[in-house]
């Protein structure tokens, strides 16, 4: 068991997504910025947030799914995001067309987390 939500491969894995998506929404123009670009940046930081809330409350197995369900959930949001950037900005999200590819692999291990949890974690 891991002793720190520091210690969980979705964690760390969200967080360098998250370190790739910001700065790249701060190209965006002024307008979008402010808009989708928020949108982005608040999805993609909500995927840690949940964890590590859910963490937290490891203790309580069911506030903890709770919460990795929220976190699979703002994956999903942040992918529907970047599939707008790249149909709207092609020129800024050039280079960047991975990302979706990382957060539906972060998706599929959050999922795999949450079933893990429901049939094994130990509170």
């Amino acid at each position: 068991m891991s002793t720190s939500y520091r210690d969980l491969e979705i964690y760390t894995t969200a967080l360098q997504l998250f370190y790739k998506v910001h700065p790249l929404s701060l190209r965006l123009p002024k307008y979008e910025m402010y808009e989708l670009g928020s949108q982005l940046r608040r999805s993609s930081d909500s995927i840690t947030t949940n964890i590590v809330e859910g963490y937290g409350r490891k203790k309580y197995k069911a506030d903890f799914l709770k919460f990795l369900v929220y976190a699979h959930a703002s994956s999903d949001e942040t992918i529907s995001h970047l599939e707008k950037l790249n149909f709207l900005y092609p020129e800024i999200m050039s280079g960047n067309e991975k990302l979706k590819k990382d957060y539906e692999k972060l998706g599929a291990k959050i999922l795999s987390f949450i079933k893990y949890v429901e049939s094994s974690w130990k509170t």
